[in-house]
């Protein structure tokens, strides 16, 4: 049998997001608290239903950052055939304990060799730690849940692959028991998940779960903002990922401790240029601030083999702006439209190689206003 974890514990202390302490806690079949910047609420009215025997949802990409937004900004981003995003069926399992998860399956139909780099252990799982939260959070205590992940986003991508296996996880464990979690505990549900990946920054697992562009305002009070376009805004992203992992840990280390004043300005008046232009679906400004990120990118950009050259081909093949998408690799442009896509995706996918000597897959995607979504249930039996 696959490892359980158990919902209905807790104790006081924070998830540590370090990997030395992330194990010696996962070590024990309990689900800890957040710290109290935005607490998770924990349900302690009566015990929910199930409404169906199974779920699976579907939850986006993720690109975070936008270049100046660093931690605070992001959007999700799919493709017609839902292949960029992670798929979670979550079922109810009585065989199990109960209010325990189990990781039943991890597969990945694209990258068969992924699948076994990915615990079953539910508190070492993005997937099986958001379902232990979303379990807590709704109060369920006699019921138990079996998770099927399949993965459709790459590790260590920049592409926001840990936040859609917990946001799928949470919207699938909501919506088994009745979609009774508000918009902020499912992402609270899936920042529980996060925090022990990557850290607590929810850049990726907002806009994975609300979809469109969010802005993170504040942690203490949580206070997310989604950023509304107007219908007419056409902006497509082209996703250039080269065969090269960059683990968000050393990207994170990369990063200055200290930044002078007036770059900070400039920087802040980027993000805010770039909050500006969604809102008013200028394309041409989201591009523009998109690319003007004086702080991360600078930093980011030599341990990505390449980037450089990459940015420019982008740029000179007419796409508005590009930037590292997260903490990469993954090179971000976006386009107005999608005329220009698969020639902006060339000459990024020929950029790589050259000067990087690196192979590279390209996508053109949308903005995906949905985020994580129910794509299908099974009556109770």
């Amino acid at each position: 049998m696959a490892a359980a974890a158990a919902a209905a514990t807790s104790t006081a202390s924070s998830f540590p997001s370090s990997r030395r302490a992330r194990d010696r806690v996962c070590a024990r079949p309990s689900l800890v608290s957040l710290r109290s910047a935005g607490p998770l609420k924990v349900n302690a009215a009566a015990e929910p239903s199930p409404a169906f025997q199974s779920v699976t949802a579907f939850a986006p990409a993720t690109v975070a950052n936008l270049g100046p937004g660093f931690d605070f900004l992001g959007c999700a981003v799919a493709d017609a055939s839902l292949s960029l995003g992670d798929t979670v069926t979550a079922t109810l399992d009585p065989t199990l304990p109960p209010a325990t998860v189990s990781i039943a399956s991890v597969t990945s139909p694209s990258r068969p060799h992924l699948a076994a780099r990915l615990s079953k252990d539910p508190l070492r799982n993005c997937a099986g730690v958001a379902a232990i939260a979303a379990l807590r959070a709704l109060g369920v205590r006699s019921h138990s849940v079996s998770i099927h992940l399949t993965k459709g986003l790459p590790l260590g991508s920049g592409l926001g692959s840990s936040a859609a296996s917990a946001a799928a996880a949470a919207k699938a464990v909501d919506a088994l028991f009745g979609s009774r979690l508000a918009r902020d505990d499912l992402v609270l549900a899936g920042l529980e998940s996060e925090k022990a990946v990557s850290g607590f920054h929810a850049d990726n697992i907002a806009p994975a779960i609300l979809g469109g562009f969010v802005l993170v305002r504040s942690y203490d009070p949580f206070h997310l903002v989604p950023l509304v376009s107007p219908p007419t805004l056409r902006l497509h992203f082209v996703l250039v990922t080269p065969d090269f992992e960059a683990p968000t840990s050393k990207m994170r280390a990369a990063l200055p401790k200290e930044v002078p004043v007036h770059e900070h300005v400039r920087n802040s008046s980027q993000a805010a240029a770039l909050v500006a232009a969604v809102l008013q679906g200028d394309a041409g400004l989201i591009g523009s601030a998109m690319s003007s990120d004086g702080i991360v990118e600078p930093t980011r950009a030599p341990l990505i083999p390449g980037m450089a050259a990459v940015k420019a081909a982008a740029l000179q093949a007419g796409a508005l702006g590009c930037t590292i998408s997260g903490a990469g690799p993954t090179a971000v442009a976006v386009i107005d439209g999608e005329d220009k896509g698969e020639e902006v995706a060339r000459r990024m996918v020929d950029a790589f190689w050259s000067a990087g000597k690196l192979k590279a897959t390209a996508t053109v995607a949308h903005l995906d206003t949905l985020g994580a979504r129910v794509i299908s249930t099974s009556a109770l039996h």
